[in-house]
């Protein structure tokens, strides 16, 4: 009987894919072809980015009613975002860049229903592996963009509402551009707009113009091996998702704030160097780092408006380049968070229009396509933003309940941060470290600003 109760249960949770469909932009465009830049390039090696965005029934029309109306806003916004609905492909020179025609299949649209799963069990901290089938592409490397559809869509039928994984190439757009091209397709789809409000500024070169001819056959080795690779087995990951309101991330900036910095002219910190600092430390805490163990802190900064000439938000592409630093862990948490935060202010100071063109000119002289693991020992790496509007994502049936990362990407002192769903200042932050640490840092309570 356990057996056939445990059947049914999986039965019941299980993902089932009802259908796949392409969709293209609503007017021909004809033959278009962008340049990939030296900002795009070494997210090659990553995996497409998954965003997963959940909603409650409204009453407002059936599932099917739903994803056409989706489709019809997806056939409007891609008539300016028309490169999603294009390939990589690679120049005479083996230079990598954007192809788009029209005779190109467009975005993958792919239906699915899990009556079994409810929206309330998507809302839960814990971390969204067990929900992979909701989001297509994973596993999948950006580098598959050329013979794979730039964006995948998965709109899934849940017992009371209605799941959107997408997978999203990396070497063709960052944050910023995700979720303009969301926030675009959400206006057209509820009817405060009938056509892309703020287009996409679309050529790359303005913002660097340098061809770079790739060796893309280590990635392609690499990523072919790795299953027959004998190694010691990986340690075991565990993702967490923690909701910081707005009276902790406002304690949490005040204490970084009380210890006076030194008199360098330095500013007060921010919210980001405030709450990065206090994420740092108390991993690092959780790691049980010894003394001389160094840690980096990394952090995925946007570069539109520290390039020269500054490129406008709606740049489309990759405009963020990694910022690194380090320092002892006994150093880290042996000093008041001053000390952590005052590192990684100055780390993010000076990443001028001046460092971001020497980073580009040494990459660009010796290209190293990165591993998306690749931020350091015992790191801290931040990626996506709280100032993002995550939860303004309205297609026509309301808010979303919850936004969530995907599991692709994900690697020990991954950090993801959303502006949080109870609004204001307050932030999530999803967090994916080895297993025993993430115990530790559960029962943090100074960690979960609940001392």
């Amino acid at each position: 009987m356990a057996g056939v109760e445990a059947g049914k249960e999986e039965e019941a949770t299980a993902v089932r894919i009802t259908g796949k469909s392409h969709v293209k932009p609503g007017k021909l465009i004809g033959r278009k072809e962008c340049q990939l830049v030296t900002f795009d390039l070494p997210y090659l090696a990553f995996y497409y980015n998954q965003k997963l965005l959940f909603y409650k029934n409204d009453g407002c029309g059936e599932f099917e009613d739903k994803v056409e109306k989706l489709k019809e806003g997806l056939r409007v916004v891609l008539e300016e975002f028309y490169q999603l609905g294009g390939k990589l492909g690679k120049d005479d020179d083996e230079v990598l860049r954007v192809d788009y025609d029209d005779d190109m299949d467009g975005v993958e649209v792919v239906e699915a229903v899990a009556e079994g799963i409810t929206v309330d069990e998507l809302t839960g901290d814990d971390g969204t592996s067990s929900f992979k089938e909701l989001i297509p592409f994973n596993g999948v490397l950006n580098l598959e963009g050329l013979h794979r559809p730039l964006l995948s869509i998965q709109l899934t039928k849940l017992k009371d509402g209605i799941a959107m994984g997408c997978a999203f190439n990396h070497a063709v757009l960052d944050g910023t551009s995700t979720w303009h091209f969301m926030s675009s397709w959400a206006q057209i789809c509820n009817g405060t707009s009938s056509s892309v409000v703020v287009p996409p500024f679309l050529d790359r070169t303005k913002a660097r113009n340098t061809r770079v001819k790739l060796d893309l056959s280590p990635v392609v080795s690499c990523n072919g091996d790795d299953a027959t690779k004998q190694g010691p087995p990986a340690p075991q990951m565990r993702e967490k998702l923690f909701r910081f309101s707005e009276a902790a991330v406002d304690k949490i900036k005040s204490r970084a704030n009380s210890t006076p910095p030194p008199s360098d002219g330095s500013k007060p910190f921010s919210t980001f160097q405030s709450l990065a600092v206090h994420i740092w430390r108390h991993v690092s805490q959780a790691r049980n780092l010894k003394p001389e163990d160094y840690t980096v802190f990394t952090v995925f900064a946007d570069c539109r408006k520290r390039v020269d000439p500054p490129m406008p938000d709606s740049y489309f592409g990759n405009l963020i380049q990694a910022i690194f630093t380090a320092t002892a862990a006994g150093l880290l948490l042996e000093n008041p968070p001053s000390f952590g935060a005052l590192v990684i202010q100055k780390a993010i100071e000076s990443h001028d229009a001046k460092a971001i063109d020497e980073r580009n000119k040494a990459w660009e002289a010796a290209p190293k396509i990165f591993q998306f693991k690749d931020a350091g020992v015992n790191c801290v790496a931040v990626g996506s933003s709280p100032r993002f509007k995550v939860y303004e994502v309205d297609f026509g049936w309301g808010k979303p309940v919850g936004v969530r990362s995907g599991s692709n990407n994900r690697f020990d002192g991954m950090v993801y941060l959303y502006q949080g769903k109870s609004g204001g200042r307050s932030i999530d932050v999803e967090i994916t470290m080895e297993a025993q640490a993430m115990e530790k840092l559960e029962k943090d309570k100074e960690f979960l600003m609940e001392v």
